[in-house]
């Protein structure tokens, strides 16, 4: 190739790199940022209350609960003997819970104490039953538990034993004398902690039951009168095919609008009812998965299983796995509908169990807040 025969050659594959159109490919444009979420303003004497579990990672946000309960303490009790509480898990967790209340001066945080045994040093040796049947033993009790408020500059304490005069999870029970003596502990931790210091109880849907050698669950009038409020627990109300918590359906063994009722009906107030919200659905009892947190319905495989199906009947979602009633769980159109039910009866507000179980956005714990709020 001679050299005058490449100047014509550069020439001819430039043109050849010249676009024939003089369009412009589109410049991509950047998505529209998502406004920063604003809570609706707190109104007073409402609850929207979060337990947080001490398994937990995440730090709430505090800026959409007024109540924390955190889960939880455990009594130590050998021989029938009680010998004290500690905290279930790293005591480094519920301190960054605590000083939550540095930065939000409006917010309460009560430790709740359990009738499960979860350390590792610790056995099932009486639990709540042994402790509620002596007086020096409620008095001890009660008196730790001041000392423990104090110690760390919370409000309360929250007492979640599932239920006196009934075994669960292992935990000792004495159907001749566990709902009268649950009332004295809760007489007594009244009389030790004051008016000073919140006390709340996690409470079944029932009024207390007449059982084989006594009662079973909690006299609801009887502690009402040493109580702030109680957390009704309006969930694990039925299985598959049926719905866990909803608001309100005959078809289900018990539901919202029933435990509530049971309440009003034994002479409780409803502005010192809070309504339970759970974070989950409940698929079973016995077969694996029991239970699906809220994130994990989410997270479901689409071609198995679909999650926004709606029973217009009791206004609840539900999912279907091949097409098979799966679970039933709460999303923020259930939540926004018992609000309005529960507001409208004048109830206090909603808890929900548990604050880790939501998805990463947050959307349920959004949504109770800004249903009881609103």
């Amino acid at each position: 190739m001679t050299k005058k025969l490449l100047p014509a050659i550069f020439i001819a594959a430039a043109l050849l790199a010249i676009p024939l159109s003089c369009e412009k490919e589109p410049v991509p444009q950047p998505k529209p940022e998502e406004k920063p979420y604003v809570p609706a303003p707190l109104k007073e004497g409402r609850v929207a209350l979060a337990y947080v579990t001490y398994w937990g990672t995440l730090i709430p946000d505090a800026r959409i609960i007024t109540h924390i309960n955190y889960a939880f303490a455990e009594l130590y009790v050998r021989n029938g003997e009680y010998q004290g509480f500690k905290l279930q898990g790293n005591e480094s967790r519920f301190k960054q819970i605590v000083d939550l209340k540095k930065q939000f001066p409006h917010l309460k945080i009560l430790v709740s104490f359990t009738h499960v045994v979860d350390n590792y040093d610790n056995i099932q040796g009486g639990g709540f039953s042994a402790v509620a049947k002596s007086d020096e033993y409620r008095k001890a009790f009660a008196q730790d538990c001041l000392e423990f408020i104090e110690k760390w500059g919370i409000d309360g304490i929250d007492i979640d034993w599932e239920f006196p005069g009934l075994s669960w999870s292992g935990a000792a029970s004495d159907p001749a004398v566990d709902v009268q003596n649950h009332i004295l502990l809760m007489k007594q931790l009244r009389e030790t902690l004051g008016s000073r210091y919140l006390l709340t109880y996690a409470g079944y849907v029932m009024d207390k039951r007449a059982v084989t050698g006594g009662y079973r669950y909690i006299d609801v009038k009887a502690v009402d009168q040493y109580v702030d409020f109680v957390n009704i627990m309006t969930y694990d109300m039925d299985a598959a095919p049926k719905h866990h918590s909803a608001l309100s359906d005959s078809r289900a063994y018990w539901d919202c609008t029933r435990a509530v009722s049971a309440y009003r009906n034994a002479g409780v107030e409803y502005n010192k009812m809070v309504l339970g919200i759970p974070f989950y659905g409940r698929h079973s009892y016995s077969e694996k998965p029991q239970s699906l947190n809220y994130s994990a319905i989410l997270a479901l495989d689409k071609a198995v299983y679909k999650i926004d199906n709606w029973d217009s009947f009791s206004k609840t979602p539900y999912v279907t796995k091949s097409g098979v009633f799966f679970c039933g769980y709460d999303n923020t159109q259930s939540i926004e509908n018992k609000a309005n039910w529960a507001k409208g009866l004048g109830l206090k507000g909603m808890m929900y169990w548990q604050y880790d179980a939501d998805d990463a956005k947050g959307t349920l714990r959004k949504a109770v807040w800004e249903s009881v709020m609103k």
